[in-house]
């Protein structure tokens, strides 16, 4: 159906997000990530205090693909 849109602000989007206005019949945003991380790592807040006195981050990962991101249309 279509729609009267007003004013529109986009401040930001990310790299898989999808931004649409109007009628749309399929919406598929594709994104693969890896992602490693050692002690205190995602930390988040006011005020913190993170002591990570030895920290070793071993991966160990034997494939060759993950996610595989094929035929997204």
């Amino acid at each position: 159906m279509p729609a009267i849109v007003g004013a529109i602000k986009v401040n930001t989007i990310g790299s898989s997000g999808v931004f649409h206005v109007g009628d749309v019949f399929i919406v598929s945003p594709t994104s693969a990530i890896r992602t490693f991380a050692g002690g205190g790592s995602f930390n988040t807040g006011d005020g913190l205090n993170v002591n990570s006195n030895y920290s070793v981050t071993t991966v160990n990962d034997s494939d060759i693909a993950d996610q595989n991101v094929v035929a997204n249309i």
